[in-house]
């Protein structure tokens, strides 16, 4: 039988649990009545006081500090005991086993030099091509943007006069 999260069997009842705390401490917080009332007061929990007696703050913060409480022994002695199950249950194909690597020596990754040369060159030439096409590209937008920013100075200029 494989369980959630590979845990056995007590191990998913803490886990159970715990969620059970979280949910009960969320709902205990919100039933309780704060200095402006609270959300409590806005889902009807004003109610309570009348249901449980006129110490329900009291009642609630005792409530509120067990589970709290609680809560924080769960999670420690979850977070030291709980841990997957590293059994052939979590992996779908069984063992698996890492494929054999062979050593790489200083021969196998060593690059010819006039491999090298001859790719620095095709990199050259086909930065000059680039340049030879974008270069006059470029001059002529900074031409057309420095006539529009003169042209825009002097109208404003004009219309400050």
């Amino acid at each position: 039988m494989v369980l959630p999260l590979g845990l056995s069997i007590v191990q998913n009842l803490a886990v159970v649990l715990f969620i059970a705390i979280c949910m009960a401490i969320i709902l205990i917080v919100l039933l309780q009545k704060g200095r402006g009332g609270g959300v409590g007061a806005a889902f009807g929990g004003g109610g309570a006081g009348s249901l449980l007696g006129t110490k329900t703050g009291d009642f609630l913060t005792w409530v509120t500090i067990c589970l709290v409480a609680l809560f924080l022994v769960l999670a420690v002695l979850m977070g030291k005991f709980m841990h997957p199950d590293t059994s052939s249950d979590l992996t779908p194909l069984g063992s698996m086993t890492a494929p054999e690597q062979t050593p790489v020596t200083a021969d196998d990754t060593a690059v010819p030099a006039t491999d090298m040369t001859e790719a620095a060159q095709t990199a050259e030439e086909t930065a000059a091509d680039i340049a030879e096409e974008v270069v006059p590209v470029v001059e002529d937008a900074v031409d057309q943007a420095a006539e529009d920013m003169s042209g825009a100075a002097e109208e404003t200029a004009d219309e400050t006069n």
